[in-house]
């Protein structure tokens, strides 16, 4: 068996920073993730916000993760050559009933320790997003809530810590615990087993079935949380930052944010459901959305829609643990008494994404408390290498880079201006893009207007010539989403 210090279950938004996080210490690490790439579950379809932290209960794990992790991603984003955008978000009072509920969240942000939050005149907020339904009546503006790309963070994360030695194997499901005198000495996986002093359960939707198996929190149970969207083409609508609703007691409500490429997002809902892996989209739900959002920007129009997706949240219903304090909403992050060698995280929604630094800092501290001896390493590299995007260089920039590789001259994704070139060094990159769905979430490839009609077949081709496989190997995002069935005529045969 295969031996490492610490095997961490998981490789969404959560697993990948940790990993990162710990990547700075003499340490043996193995990220396991059970599907075909990093972060396709909820770290892939979500709000990409990085919110300030004013929602969060006082007191909570979700509030202390948030606001501590707010400042970081500065560093954070610059270090692993990621887009982040610092916009600011407005909680819209469209009725002058909704004021007393922007109150409480000021007060509520205050408590926290959110820096600069105010409520703002609804000619204030005009001002600044003309669009903005023009009954407003005030709003709370909080200007440290930011926009991120999920994506491009999960993955940037993951490679990063690749390049400080952990060792990343996809496909790699969970199956059980290998436990010794209440201490976990290994894992079992579909791809063999292997031994550890510590195992991170950081599994998300899973993360009840991975606690359970160490006989952790057996009351412990993931609610499903579905929320739909949809996607605005660049020119349909322009927002500058996030427009949130006065939020009710079930979720944050249905927004209208910028993204940090420029197109718009409207959404999510939260329906709970059972099954997790059902991220269909459906008719009711989208009606819901569109609804919310034209209470915020009765302006928009329908034909601009470029596309619709749905995602899970991993909910859970875990009482915070602070005195005094009524909330069955919240982190867990924990080393269980019961069970050695165990760091436990579950329910790790909203704000997951915008806590992840502090959520991976607090780890590594609750096994320092633990008696984990941490020896960072003297060539530790926290800088993840920027990569190149033809769209963003000047026209004599992308003529020098022709001039050196040609497949930068040719264009596969016409609406994002994607190269063969970015294609190409994405499926030899430290993780590497084996699918279509992989390379659309690190190039944009195939997110335009045309989402992908035109680029697909382009893609197929040269994820079949790189990875040396049969056109027909090549899928959408892994067994079972092959593209193609067979030749439809052999051409050596019509010659």
């Amino acid at each position: 068996m295969e031996q490492f210090d610490i095997i961490i279950i998981g490789g969404g938004i959560i697993g990948a920073t940790i990993a990162r996080t710990l990547s700075k210490y003499q340490l043996r690490i193995l990220l396991l993730e059970k599907e075909t790439d990093i972060g396709m579950s909820t770290s892939s379809a979500n709000s990409a916000l990085v919110h300030a932290g004013y929602d969060a209960a006082v007191g909570t794990l979700k509030a202390k993760m948030n606001v501590a992790a707010s400042p970081m991603w500065d560093t954070f984003a610059s270090e692993l050559n990621i887009p982040f955008t610092r916009c600011g978000d407005y909680v819209v009072a469209v009725h002058k009933k909704e004021v007393t509920r922007l109150d409480d969240l000021l007060e509520r942000g205050k408590k926290n320790g959110v820096p600069g939050l105010r409520i703002i005149t609804s000619n204030e907020l005009i001002a600044k997003e003309p669009l903005i339904n023009p009954d407003v009546t005030a709003a709370l503006w909080a200007p440290t809530g930011g926009i991120c790309d999920p994506f491009a963070a999960t993955i940037a994360a993951a490679e990063n810590a690749v390049m400080n030695g952990v060792v990343v194997k996809l496909n790699a499901a969970f199956q059980d615990f290998l436990i010794k005198n209440n201490r976990i000495v290994g894992v079992r996986t579909n791809q063999g087993v292997f031994q550890c002093r510590w195992a991170i359960n950081s599994a998300g939707l899973y993360s009840d079935v991975v606690m359970h198996k160490a006989g952790v929190r057996p009351e412990f149970n993931i609610e499903p949380r579905r929320g739909e969207y949809f996607i605005i083409d660049r020119e349909g609508l322009e927002i500058n930052s996030v427009l949130f609703p006065v939020p009710n007691d079930i979720s944050k409500g249905i927004l209208v944010a910028a993204t940090v490429h420029g197109n718009a997002l409207i959404g999510p809902n939260a329906e709970i459901i059972d099954d997790k892996t059902d991220t269909s989209v459906t008719s009711e739900g989208l009606d819901e959305i569109w609804k919310g959002a034209k209470k915020l920007v009765p302006s928009i129009n329908p034909k601009h829609i470029i596309a619709t997706y749905a995602g899970l949240r991993a909910g859970g219903n875990a009482a915070c643990e602070t005195p005094g304090i009524d909330y069955h909403n919240d982190f867990i992050i924990e080393i269980p008494a019961n069970t050695f060698g165990f760091v436990n995280l579950g329910g790790i929604e909203s704000p997951g994404l915008s806590s992840a630094p502090a959520i991976a800092e607090y780890v590594v501290a609750l096994m320092k408390d633990a008696g984990e001896k941490f020896v960072t390493k003297s060539d530790y590299q926290p800088i993840r290498p920027a990569r190149l995007r033809f769209r963003d260089l000047g026209r004599g920039e992308q003529k020098e880079l022709i001039q050196r590789d040609s497949r930068y001259g040719r264009i596969i994704c016409r609406c994002e201006m994607v190269t063969e070139g970015e294609i190409v060094a994405e499926i030899h990159s430290p993780i590497p893009a084996k699918n279509y769905d992989a390379i659309k979430r690190r190039t944009w490839l195939g997110t335009g207007r045309c989402q992908g009609g035109f680029d697909m077949p382009l893609v197929v081709e040269i994820l079949s010539r790189e990875l040396g496989l049969s056109p027909t190997e090549i899928t959408k995002k892994g067994r079972g989403s092959e593209f193609l069935y067979r030749k439809t005529k052999n051409i050596e045969e019509l010659s």
